[in-house]
């Protein structure tokens, strides 16, 4: 394998998705290729996956040496030492940006490029967003959307924050903003993990701006979603805001939040 230095990053963590792997590597690698022409990395991480997910993300990586990588984990321990782990590999291995992905096809892999432009244009945070004008969500039920905007709203109430999706896990990181936030003492294990990573970027003063995407539903594998992840999320809010935490001070970090209003655009 090819090394690939100082380049972004893309970290899709995968847990039996082998319907969606090869597709979603597919179409990332087309739109990065296109947005990264010095260059890209793709790391799968994959948490054994008894359906074979990590066996057709070794021959992606197999064809594809200087596109594609694979980080093998033993068993699944949640979403978020998944991305930790990819992350601390990223970052390790001189990664410019860094972003991150479901693995489902719910994020449209076209809009990464949207995602990097944003930061490469002055943000250091940039999320895609389903909450602000041109952004929304498809194939969902009114339960489902009610339980997401009221889990997003109660996150932004309770950490006092102007971001409007806060759950998502579209995002592109500058590598400033991960070497800042103090990953190995992340608390998170699932979809809350989403919630602390922003909050500790807005604490830290980094600029966030969210760009606006549509969100669909998965149509091949299995949620995983479950009301263990969900309590872990009502718990942990309120106990980030007590702890009162706060990054070591870094240099360049810019104060405050940008309004979510800033980067729009169509959502597709």
């Amino acid at each position: 394998m090819s090394s690939v230095a100082h380049v972004p990053w893309l970290v899709i963590p995968t847990f039996d998705e082998a319907e969606n792997v090869e597709r979603v590597v597919g179409l990332s690698r087309e739109t990065l290729a296109a947005a990264c022409p010095d260059g890209f990395r793709i790391l799968i991480v994959d948490d054994g996956s008894p359906d074979g997910t990590g066996d057709i993300a070794d021959r992606l990586a197999a064809a594809h040496p200087d596109e594609v990588q694979v980080l093998h984990r033993e068993r699944p321990e949640g979403l978020g030492p998944a991305y930790l782990a990819g992350f601390a590999l990223a970052l390790g291995s001189g990664a410019t940006h860094v972003l991150e992905m479901d693995a489902d096809l719910s994020h449209d892999p076209r809009d990464l490029a949207r995602l990097l432009d944003a930061v490469r244009g002055g943000a250091d945070l940039a999320l895609g967003s389903r909450y602000v004008r041109g952004g929304g969500v498809s194939d969902w039920g009114l339960l489902r959307r009610v339980i997401s905007r009221g889990g997003s709203f109660y996150a932004r109430v309770t950490l006092g924050l102007r971001v409007r999706d806060l759950t998502g896990g579209f995002k592109c990181f500058s590598a400033e903003v991960l070497r800042a936030i103090d990953l190995p003492t992340v608390r998170s294990m699932g979809y809350a993990f989403q919630v602390e990573l922003t909050w500790r970027a807005v604490r830290s003063g980094f600029r966030v701006v969210e760009v606006p995407i549509v969100f669909r539903d998965r149509t091949a594998g299995t949620s995983k979603m479950n009301w263990r992840i969900a309590r872990e999320a009502v718990v942990l809010v309120p106990a980030l805001r007590r702890s009162g935490w706060r990054a070591p001070l870094v240099a360049g970090a810019r104060a405050a939040e940008e309004d979510p209003a800033s980067v729009s655009g169509p959502g597709r």
